[in-house]
């Protein structure tokens, strides 16, 4: 399977968007469902890719398969990183991507953009409990779990924490 890993283009921010949320809501991760307030965060691609760098995996012919948002140092859209640390948010796959390798190949472009950057000598990110499958990616690319970072962004909705030195 060939998949390419390239920024996303504003006249995708919709669908971008779309397979975000969709991700999100058909995998049960919004506790209030189609009424959960993050799912406007989850479809409103265009203000990520104006904070932080959008990408996208898209294969052969075109077709969008997943997205994820990296967040450079000092982005407005960093919510555990610290100085020397970028971080990366909202890696979503369509349905038509999984098990192809789209998410591995978005954290992979993650993992080179971090090593990439000046200063930079982690790259951290969250995650819910129940993305037992993006866990294993995170796991089999030298992620390790940072328990004492784990964290609560609304009551009740704890997030587990990885961290990879570069």
């Amino acid at each position: 399977m060939d998949i390419h890993i390239r920024p996303a283009e504003p006249a995708e921010h919709s669908e971008v968007g779309d397979i975000t949320a969709r991700a999100y809501l058909d995998d049960g991760l919004l506790s209030g469902g189609a009424q959960d307030p993050y799912l406007g965060v989850l479809r409103d691609a265009a203000s990520r890719a104006a904070q932080a760098e959008l990408l996208v995996a898209v294969d052969a012919d075109g077709t969008l398969l997943g997205t994820v948002t990296y967040a450079p140092q000092g982005s407005p859209l960093q919510d555990i990183a610290v100085p020397g640390e970028a971080e990366f948010r909202m890696l979503a796959v369509a349905h038509a991507g999984r098990g192809r390798g789209a998410g591995e190949s978005l954290v992979r472009a993650c993992i080179a953009r971090a090593r990439a950057e000046e200063g930079v000598v982690r790259l951290v990110m969250s995650t819910q409990p129940a993305m037992r499958g993006a866990h294993r990616i995170y796991e089999r690319l030298g992620f390790v779990r940072t328990p004492g970072r784990d964290w609560e962004p609304v009551p009740g909705l704890g997030l587990f924490t990885y961290e990879k030195a570069l």
